[in-house]
């Protein structure tokens, strides 16, 4: 995986965690993969819910098996290889994370929530 790749995966995975602290009351848990992709990302640093945890267990595994030569973020991607409702999710997560953080004083994130 590239840096931008790692990068990508570990902003869905912050931003889900989140997501997930301030909507879910359910019992969070940080991921554990044994997917050796994963191995460069905190994955104990930021616990989610089950419903959580399989969303981005789903997205890893699509932003991994990408089927273009060179990767672009998802959302500027024109094959759109997520299932219909996880778009959807993927959009609802990163909007409401992205405003959570910046209104908190997370300005480096800024960049990433305009392009």
């Amino acid at each position: 995986m590239t840096r931008t790749e790692i990068k990508d995966l570990k902003v869905l995975l912050q931003f889900t965690s989140v997501y997930c602290k301030v909507n879910h009351a359910e019992l969070r848990l940080p991921l554990d993969s044994s997917d050796p992709e994963l191995q460069p990302l905190p994955l104990q640093k930021y616990p989610v819910c089950a419903e959580c945890r399989e969303f981005l267990l789903y997205a890893f595994e699509r932003r991994i098996k990408c089927p273009l030569e060179e990767r672009p973020s998802c959302k500027h991607c024109h094959i759109h290889c997520y299932r219909p409702g996880h778009r959807d999710k993927v959009r609802e997560i990163m909007r409401f994370s992205g405003r959570y953080l910046i209104r908190r004083g997370r300005l480096d994130l800024l960049w990433h929530y305009l392009f």
